[in-house]
């Protein structure tokens, strides 16, 4: 009878927490434990202040450690430390996802003798004071772990500290299940808000912060003819956003759709006839929401940043790709394609065939667990 691999998977939160990472996580949690017959346990902070919390999510064991709060965006929790110290004891290997101090901190303390892999999401790129604390800490957890996970080459090229550790990288890209997209009730819900019915419908979802760029998605948008653009997301830039739209004169151009449920998310990607991913800063390290428009035969407009969004998708294959911060450019792609609808849907198939045979959530797992198992060469 075959052992089954132990795994204990870190992070700082988990689901219902919203994020891309968390997402994954989650994603990782509950498919290696049905589909690999794996022994998966997860261990995360208090996204609060708060004593240590064990629950059952799905079949997952979660642990969210007792928390005093967060600096500089990350948890402080002694109480983690220790408990990643005994949870270490009864596993086989240690799935870290960065950037995540805390854990490397654990790590260290840890004494673990076992396994480690590291799923490299981001460098930390806007804490400089903090990297100055972090580095020493980070160097140790590379130079410690047996293999590093990155979703597409742009997370090795573009990063700062990778160089040294090429290695040890290993391609385990981000997927995503098609059926549970493609199956939805497919409704008009961007169409229904529209100001005129015939307008090209632009759609961007994300949190309304520095990094995702939607300022210079709005700057753009007053030299876009015959579109209306639609945001989905709330953050701290949400009213500095809606106040520039107004004072533009764009309300009639510009819907803020706020925060939309799973549901509602996937039926804006279907009703949407260019999905934008306008970000300006590597913090943008690959863009899920590209394959979540991508399924749906959409085309994507996105940046060239140093890190894996353009690997996701490809200028000229399945969309397009423009300069950062460069509202003038931005506009011109989009205005490329709301003129051509030939070309939206060349581009569009395009798309849904390249999240099919690269990004399916299947050829994902069977990588990552193929690289947490040592077997990544078998």
């Amino acid at each position: 009878m075959t052992k089954k691999l132990r795994i204990l998977e870190v992070n700082k939160a988990y689901y219902p927490h919203v994020g891309g990472i968390e997402t994954l996580v989650r994603l990782y949690s509950e498919e290696l434990g049905r589909s690999y017959d794996a022994d998966v346990k997860v261990l995360v902070c208090r996204d609060n202040r708060g004593k240590t919390v064990r629950q059952r999510i799905n079949g997952v064991e979660v642990t969210r450690a007792a928390s005093l709060g967060t600096y500089f965006k990350c948890p402080i929790s002694f109480t983690f430390i220790r408990l990643f110290r005994k949870m270490a004891k009864n596993a086989d290997v240690i799935h870290i996802h960065m950037p995540f101090p805390l854990a490397d901190a654990a790590a260290l303390l840890s004494g673990f003798k076992g396994r480690i892999v590291l799923s490299w999401h981001s460098d930390i790129v806007k804490q400089k004071k903090l990297m100055l604390v972090y580095k020493p800490f980070m160097k140790w957890l590379l130079n410690r772990a047996d293999a590093i996970a990155i979703a597409t080459p742009g997370h090795y090229s573009g990063s700062d500290h990778l160089t040294d550790y090429v290695e040890k990288c290993r391609i385990v890209p981000y997927g995503i299940a098609p059926e549970k997209y493609l199956g939805i009730e497919r409704k008009p819900v961007l169409t229904e808000k529209c100001s005129d019915k015939r307008s090209v419908k632009v759609f961007f979802t994300g949190r309304l912060v520095y990094y995702k760029g939607v300022d210079v998605l709005l700057k753009a948008f007053r030299r876009v003819k015959g579109c209306e653009l639609f945001i989905a997301g709330t953050g701290d830039l949400e009213p500095t956003l809606k106040e520039y739209a107004h004072r533009k004169g764009l309300e009639n151009k510009v819907h803020f759709l706020g925060f939309l449920s799973d549901r509602e998310l996937k039926q804006a990607y279907a009703d949407c006839d260019i999905f934008v991913l306008p970000s300006v800063e590597k913090s943008e390290a690959f863009g899920i929401v590209q394959l979540e428009a991508m399924i749906y035969g959409k085309p994507v407009i996105n940046t060239l940043l140093p890190s894996g969004v353009p690997h996701v998708s490809l200028a000229g294959v399945t969309g397009l790709t423009v300069k950062k911060s460069d509202p003038a450019e931005l506009a011109d792609a989009i205005n490329t394609l709301a003129e051509n609808k030939d070309l939206r849907e060349i581009l569009g198939k395009a798309a849904a065939e390249r999240v099919c045979s690269q990004f399916n959530e299947k050829i994902a797992l069977d990588s990552l667990y193929r690289v947490l198992s040592g077997k990544e060469n078998g």
